[in-house]
């Protein structure tokens, strides 16, 4: 599979992103490659799928440059629906990050089952700062992660937040010092390991059922809002800044 690696050990599984050179950015065809293994039915054998990066930042979000190419933004979209397949596989996902986590890159994180951090980490959705908004669905998991008041300060501000104030808040699970990481995850695997599997995977779907009642919500007007603004000249705008390293000019067009 292009642009992650997957290794196999024992009853735990690997996948990392390998695109340190562009900050593990998700182009699309990572985005294939990931949506392909998590709708691969796993091995018996299998009780863990592990979730890594290459390089000093876990994952930018999604590739500007490349940004167009994504196809749909909405609640179908490719990013969406790589998320989406996290949550229903059946198996319990632990995502480790080592360095910064920022808008696609964070909300990769948080629609795992546990996140153990480096102190060095943060993460961020720093949408409204390139004139973009989140899709009710990447909206929707930051409110049931963080909760309504954190949810304004990450969406609203955009600033990335440290590890150790997420963990704080009970938004990841663990934030620990950069030479304590894969301890701290190896330990989170172990214990997955060693527990039922048919009782990891029926307490996963259980709590994914309770949950289900948010896709029901009627938000066509939300999306049209944010479609707004992801085709406004300040998006373009934002997104151009980005790119290059400047400051935006919003217009508010």
């Amino acid at each position: 599979m292009a642009r992650i690696r997957i290794t196999r050990d024992g009853p735990v599984t690997t996948v990392t992103l390998t695109r340190p050179e562009k900050r593990n950015a998700l182009d699309t065809q990572m985005l294939d490659a990931l949506y392909e293994f998590c709708t691969t039915p796993p091995a018996p054998t299998e009780r863990v799928v592990v979730i890594r990066a290459e390089g000093h930042v876990f994952c930018a979000g999604i590739d500007l440059a490349k940004r167009q190419r994504q196809g749909s933004s909405g609640d179908d979209s490719p990013v969406v629906k790589v998320f989406h397949s996290i949550e229903a596989h059946p198996l319990p996902f632990v995502c480790v990050v080592q360095g910064a986590a920022i808008a696609g890159g964070c909300e990769l994180a948080l629609h795992c089952d546990f996140v153990v951090a480096s102190t060095r980490a943060r993460f961020g959705m720093s949408l409204a700062q390139i004139g973009l908004a989140p899709t009710w669905a990447l909206a929707q998991k930051l409110l049931e992660v963080a909760g309504p008041v954190m949810t304004r300060e990450i969406l609203l501000l955009g600033d990335p937040l440290p590890a150790t104030k997420m963990a704080a808040l009970g938004i990841v699970g663990r934030a620990v010092k950069p030479e304590d990481l894969d301890e701290a995850a190896n330990e989170v695997i172990a214990r997955l390991s060693e527990n039922a599997p048919l009782s990891l995977q029926a307490i996963k779907a259980l709590i994914n059922r309770e949950m289900a009642f948010r896709d029901t919500i009627e938000h066509a007007g939300v999306d049209a809002l944010v479609q707004a603004a992801r085709h406004s000249h300040d998006a373009k705008e934002g997104i151009a800044a980005k790119l290059e390293k400047r400051q935006p000019n919003f217009t508010g067009q």
